[in-house]
């Protein structure tokens, strides 16, 4: 959606985090389905702190009458992938597996009511491009 970058940088942001939270789906699932697998080691995936620092590097920088103000556009969102590591530490229990299903499922659940959120936000953005293209009918 090239054109749409362009023009609307809040769509922008929600198709990134939409994107990323995809993908911390997909690490989570994987661990729960590796869960019963000898010597799996847990991997997790982190990208609020590269996407937070995406969005302080404006080029722009605008004037802010308060610290607290949002960002008005968002800076090298393309430049943010997201970390994937591997939490190596064992209970050395058994077959060595560290994967817990209830922190996963924690997770899970976490990542899905994010994941919503901002499928609710796009879905509002959406609705009000509509009305305004409607010439607000």
């Amino acid at each position: 959606m090239p054109g749409i970058q362009q023009f609307d940088t809040t769509m922008n942001l929600l198709q990134k985090v939409l994107d990323l939270r995809s993908k911390n789906q997909e690490i989570i699932g994987s661990n729960i389905a590796n869960a019963e697998t000898p010597g799996y080691s847990a991997q997790s995936f982190t990208f609020e702190d590269q996407l937070k620092s995406a969005l302080s590097e404006n080029s722009f920088r605008p004037v802010a009458t308060q610290p607290n103000h949002i960002p008005l556009s968002p800076g090298n969102l393309e430049q943010v992938t997201g970390k994937i590591s591997t939490n190596r530490e064992t209970t050395e229990i058994g077959d060595k597996n560290n994967v817990s299903v209830d922190q996963e499922m924690i997770k899970l659940s976490q990542n899905e009511i994010l994941y919503e959120t901002a499928v609710t936000m796009l879905n509002k953005k959406l609705s009000m491009l509509k009305y305004a293209v409607n010439g607000g009918a």
